[in-house]
């Protein structure tokens, strides 16, 4: 059971290996590169840096999760 929800968990987040300056920037990217609608985005600090978490509805209906380095 909690193998399965690792892998759900596992399965939303996406990290991408570009970076951005601002939280804009970093939200309209994934827009573009996306095709999906942003939900919520925010700055967070994680194991020293700051990184942007922005949550995307794709087109096909699922939720996505982007980490994004700042």
């Amino acid at each position: 059971m909690l193998m399965v929800a690792i892998f759900a968990l596992l399965s939303i987040l996406a990290v991408l290996p570009v970076s951005a300056a601002t939280l804009k920037e970093a939200t309209e990217q994934i827009e573009r590169e996306t095709g999906g609608k942003v939900l919520s985005a925010e700055s967070i600090r994680t194991r020293g840096t700051v990184v942007y978490r922005i949550k995307v509805l794709m087109p096909d209906g699922r939720v996505r999760i982007f980490q994004i380095p700042a």
